[in-house]
């Protein structure tokens, strides 16, 4: 069960009419700030729902990809242009080293995710990309010497414990085919925990906003070419209805919208706690699966699930990475 810390007490020594009317303002900042990150993360984890449902219609993860990235890369590039003239002003370097950690966050970790979709549970992919916390947390450690507390890898067993069971699960339902699959949402999990790691300095200078923009945009044209690459791009727009409606909820809902609610989520109640109520994520695409894909629920799941929300909650509480914390709002993998 989800514990958020209780809302901060009313504010005192101020002129009483001025104190509530502050107190009001600040309380309603909250409690939105609270339901938009918890919707916000709902409609993330939706992501590998829509993708299961896309499947079913005979198209591939190449052509996901590409009908995601078409039709969400408007907003991005309309964000891109608007927020073009903030400081500070970006330069050729700058804009090469977002081209390429658009590539990493958003491209490679995306197509990885939805090619390792068509052999896994949406659970067990949600929850494998659930630990990217703890990759950075571990790729912090082997390549930067940063110290890991023995309640971090209290918190690292415990989470790893609950993917084993959630996975050894899927491999008695699914056969061989998941451990292929859960080793590529494995790799989308990993080439996201770099992005992380690599665009600390950048995100706090460029600010999330125009980042997340920009680098999403990156991504956008580098599905487009890959489609055009392997495909006669004309068969693109060649798709069903029923394809271009799921594609355009996969572009809205599960990747434009929780993107800018979980910012503005941030914003209000702070990357903490939005971190914490996102938690709600892998158990939403959990019952989500059960309800609109017929995927079962099983006591072993329930119990891996528990171990690795129970892990990253510890971690997440402890003082997690700076880079974690920092680009909590583009988790749009």
């Amino acid at each position: 069960m989800l514990v958020l810390p209780p809302f901060p007490g009313r504010p005192t020594g101020a002129v009483p009419h001025v104190s509530d009317i502050a107190f009001k303002k600040h309380e309603a900042a909250y409690l939105s700030g609270l339901v938009l990150a918890v919707v916000g993360a709902v409609f993330f984890s939706g992501k590998a729902i829509v993708a299961k449902l896309l499947y079913r219609h005979g198209i591939d993860a190449v052509t996901l990809i590409a009908l995601r990235m078409l039709l969400s890369a408007p907003v991005f590039i309309g964000v891109a242009v608007w927020t073009w003239r903030q400081a500070p002003r970006l330069g050729a370097a700058d804009l090469l080293r977002i081209g390429v950690l658009g590539l990493l966050g958003y491209y490679a970790s995306s197509m990885l995710d939805f090619l390792g979709l068509q052999y896994v549970s949406a659970g067990l992919e949600r929850l494998v990309l659930f630990l990217t916390p703890s990759f950075v947390l571990l790729i912090g450690f082997l390549a930067y010497r940063r110290v890991v507390s023995r309640w971090q890898w209290l918190s690292l067993a415990c989470a790893y414990g609950g993917i084993v069971l959630v996975f050894w699960h899927d491999l008695k339902v699914g056969g061989s085919n998941v451990a292929l699959g859960s080793a590529l949402v494995l790799g989308a999990a990993l080439s996201y925990a770099l992005y992380l790691l690599l665009s600390g300095e950048l995100l706090a200078r460029v600010g999330t906003l125009r980042l997340v923009a920009l680098a999403m945009t990156s991504s956008s044209v580098a599905g487009l070419i890959q489609y055009a690459v392997l495909r006669p791009f004309p068969t693109l727009f060649q798709q069903s209805a029923a394809v271009w409606q799921l594609s355009l909820v996969n572009a809205a809902l599960c990747t434009v919208v929780p993107v800018f609610m979980t910012m503005i989520a941030v914003g209000r109640i702070g990357a903490g706690l939005a971190s914490q109520a996102g938690m709600i994520g892998p158990v939403s695409t959990l019952f989500l699966g059960w309800w609109l894909l017929g995927e079962p629920i099983t006591q072993l799941q329930l119990a891996g699930t528990a171990l690795v929300l129970g892990g990253i909650f510890l971690l997440t509480t402890r003082k997690a990475p700076r880079a974690v914390v920092a680009t909590e709002p583009s988790q749009a993998v």
